[in-house]
């Protein structure tokens, strides 16, 4: 993944599904969901032991698949152990039409998946952070840029 790449994926991303998003302010999740919140992007939280509960001001739904058909998530950024990627990215594609990036955080990868997901179109970023790389390549997101 070049700089390009990272800094088109930053300026195309509006809405960001963080599958695995911890209420907890200490977990790198909340961490990183609250430093992209920050910099003006929307977070919509997915894990299914807060679903209905309120982390970020945000609504936490089970699965992607319980997101509101009309909303318009860009990007899914992944906070699980990486055998449970190829799930998460079969519901990603079959649940959001709009999808453009499928994000794994630092540690997680799965190339059998983002092989499926690139052949769907979507771009995949592996064994990342938005948090180190935005702003590393001059990123600041929706709400600066």
């Amino acid at each position: 993944m070049t700089h390009p790449d990272i800094a088109r994926i930053a300026a195309e991303t509006r809405t960001i599904a963080v599958v695995g998003l911890s209420p907890k302010a200490d977990r790198p999740s909340h961490g990183v969901a609250r430093f992209l919140q920050d910099m003006g992007y929307r977070i919509i939280p997915v894990n299914p032991g807060h679903a209905g509960e309120t982390i970020l001001g945000e609504t936490t739904y089970a699965t992607l698949s319980d997101i509101p058909e009309g909303e318009s998530v860009d990007m899914v950024d992944i906070f699980r152990r990486s055998e449970s990627v190829p799930a998460v990215v079969d519901e990603a594609l079959k649940a959001l039409p709009g999808l453009k990036t499928v994000w794994m955080q630092i540690g997680v990868m799965h190339e059998g998946a983002a092989e499926k997901a690139r052949a769907a179109g979507v771009t995949v970023v592996q064994n990342r952070c938005p948090k180190i790389d935005f702003p590393r390549i001059g990123a600041w997101g929706p709400k600066r840029g």
